[in-house]
């Protein structure tokens, strides 16, 4: 099973996101995001709600064509513009599909950064298959598919083919 997403329906799922985590009453002066995934949704919510955003690293899916969840690593160093990270965070990533990344790094925070006071996460997709529960999500797949997200036709598209599918060979 697999759920295609086009970017207008994935514009419209971080919006509803958005609006999800307003409602909560949540108040938060940090963003991080959870690169790649987490970086569309990240810099979306930090325009909506005029927050600074940190980019924080990780890699995991390597093995199988990026389809098979390999060892979990988490980069030493957050990407910010902001000389200190926040009090209370919103950790944000695009799905929570195993859930081992999202509960790894809402883990880790804490302990590199033990001045943050409060840490709730957000997602677009929650999947039943995770082992972490996010904060905040807009659809819960209780069937586990498979997103095709529109980014992914980047994924294999070289240089060289992009020339010529834009016509400048």
């Amino acid at each position: 099973m697999s759920l295609h997403v086009s970017w207008d329906g994935y514009n419209t799922l971080i919006e509803r996101l958005a609006l999800v985590v307003h409602e909560s009453g949540y108040e938060f002066d940090q963003i991080i995001c959870i690169a790649r995934g987490g970086l569309r949704v990240g810099d979306v919510l930090s325009r909506i709600y005029d927050k600074p955003l940190a980019i924080l690293s990780t890699h995991s899916y390597a093995e199988g064509g990026g389809t098979v969840r390999g060892q979990l690593v988490i980069a030493e160093h957050m990407t910010m513009t902001s000389p200190r990270l926040g009090d209370r965070i919103l950790l944000v990533d695009d799905m929570v599909d195993s859930g081992h990344t999202l509960a790894a790094v809402h883990d880790e925070l804490p302990k590199r950064f033990p001045h943050i006071t409060a840490l709730k996460t957000a997602v677009v997709w929650w999947k039943a298959c995770s082992v972490f529960k996010p904060d905040y999500y807009v659809d819960y797949l209780a069937d586990n598919p498979w997103i095709h997200q529109p980014f992914e036709v980047y994924d294999n598209l070289r240089p060289t083919e992009l020339a010529a599918r834009l016509g400048k060979s």
